[in-house]
């Protein structure tokens, strides 16, 4: 890929524009942001990195929208984050504001690209673009299922004393305190987890997962995560950058898909270069089911409250 493009120069987009430079999955980064002089300073601290970590890709920042001209992938982390105590469904009236105006600021300057959502709350906000743009579901989708995957897969690996990279999870739903792990669909190199964790661990961990981001904002007190977050848009930039159809959960846009339609949330996605290339529906349990329908529920509150809004 040529040009991406992150909106918001914050902690969340510094770390990924690093990790996108570090593993040249583009030639040029480009970053934006509303206030002075942070997106250049910024690019200008990332670009002094490159002898180290031995990479040559471009990289600029700027308060001027044009700066998005030719992107091909937009990423877009502006917005207000939460603060101790609050739920990412507490920012939503702020945040929709701004997205409203980079969503605009987008289809002018990059009406081709294709557009990564990560500001909360996701699910609502990953819907509210793909509606005001009008475009095709699968270049708008957003960064959620990756993210709390990870985080399961961390206090597993921690729980079992086992390799992270041999452990694999699955949570679908919306990115919040609904958001549904399943463990049915978790293993450690193909074995399932309930071989190794009794009942009573998995649940304690299913509800870690939950509240996997409010813990590290309690204890950072002012601020959310960054690194974790980075690093899972980088590693669904990777598989749209080269074409990997790597299956993620991602936030999508559903059309009939597990029983939904006028509703986006998160569920396993093929992503390739065209972005959201697909979407796979797997068997759920009816306990599953629930607890999926239960976080169809509060996002549909959400999309409400949006139209409320508008």
């Amino acid at each position: 890929m040529n040009k991406i493009t992150i909106i918001g120069a914050g902690r969340v987009g510094e770390t990924t524009a690093q990790i996108l430079a570090e593993e040249e999955l583009c030639r040029e980064i480009a970053l934006f942001d509303v206030r002075e002089g942070v997106p250049e300073g910024i690019a200008l601290d990332i670009l002094q990195m490159a002898p180290f970590f031995e990479f040559d890709c471009v990289i600029s920042g700027s308060n001027d929208p044009r700066i998005l001209g030719d992107s091909e992938l937009v990423i877009v982390t502006a917005g207000l984050p939460r603060k101790p105590g609050m739920s990412r469904s507490d920012v939503l009236e702020a945040n929709v504001r701004i997205i409203d105006t980079v969503t605009d600021e987008i289809m002018r300057y990059a009406p081709n690209a294709i557009v990564l959502m990560v500001s909360n709350p996701v699910d609502a906000l990953t819907y509210r673009v793909a509606r005001r743009t009008g475009w095709n579901r699968s270049r708008v989708l957003g960064q959620a299922g990756v993210l709390d995957a990870s985080r399961m897969a961390s206090f597993i690996a921690q729980e079992t004393g086992f390799s992270a990279l041999d452990i694999t999870t699955m949570v679908l739903g919306g990115h919040g305190d609904t958001m549904v792990p399943v463990p049915r669909y978790c293993t450690i190199n193909g074995i399932p987890i309930t071989q190794f964790i009794s009942e009573e661990r998995i649940a304690a961990i299913m509800e870690r997962t939950r509240q996997g981001g409010a813990e590290i904002l309690a204890l950072r007190k002012n601020s959310s995560a960054y690194d974790a977050p980075g690093a899972a848009v980088a590693t669904m930039v990777d598989a749209i950058v080269n074409n990997r159809r790597r299956l993620l959960s991602c936030v999508a846009l559903l059309e009939g898909e597990y029983g939904e339609t006028d509703l986006a949330m998160g569920v396993p996605c093929v992503l390739g270069e065209k972005g959201m290339e697909s979407i796979v529906e797997v068997d759920l349990s009816a306990r599953e089911r629930a607890d999926f329908d239960r976080s169809a529920s509060s996002v549909r509150a959400d999309i409400q409250r949006l139209r409320d809004i508008a």
